[in-house]
């Protein structure tokens, strides 16, 4: 993961941080702010923080559509691990203020058929990220796949 720090066609506005993505229940798509308690971290989501963007993705699984929104969080704290348990998945609270809507689809089905996990192609990050293990979860992501998802906005 790196940060996007000047405007570039190739990747949407300029913006700091680091691209995260979180695939979560999403109430409200058109939301001005999202709110996520306690969301799972995988693949350095954990590292999430104020100022970073982030692409919303309303889960599936919760029956949402995959990306709805573009973001950036202003706000996010770890969730305190339980006591007594020894492997516990990091978990953290997110806000975002949204700062686009997607005006393309992007979900499962269309991720589906980019299963070459050595391909290195945005899609694959994303379905490998996602959809491989399909619990929520806030994910990091490569300045490759930022650059594919601004394309959405």
């Amino acid at each position: 993961m790196s940060s996007t720090t000047k405007a570039d066609p190739a990747t949407g506005p300029a913006l700091s941080g680091a691209p995260f993505a979180i695939k979560a229940e999403v109430g409200d798509p058109a939301a001005a702010v999202f709110g996520f308690e306690a969301q799972k971290t995988m693949y350095g989501g954990k590292l999430i923080a104020p100022g970073d963007i982030v692409f919303v993705f309303a889960s599936e699984n919760e029956g949402g559509t995959g990306l709805v929104a573009r973001g950036v969080v202003t706000a996010a704290a770890p969730t305190p691990r339980k006591p007594g348990i020894e492997r516990q998945t990091p978990r953290v609270g997110v806000t975002i203020r949204r700062t686009a809507r997607a005006v393309r689809r992007l979900g499962r089905q269309e991720l589906k058929p980019f299963s070459d996990w050595n391909d290195e192609r945005p899609e694959t990050e994303l379905n490998f990220k996602f959809y491989r293990q399909a619990t929520n979860k806030i994910v990091g992501l490569s300045d490759r796949a930022a650059a594919f998802l601004h394309g959405f906005f």
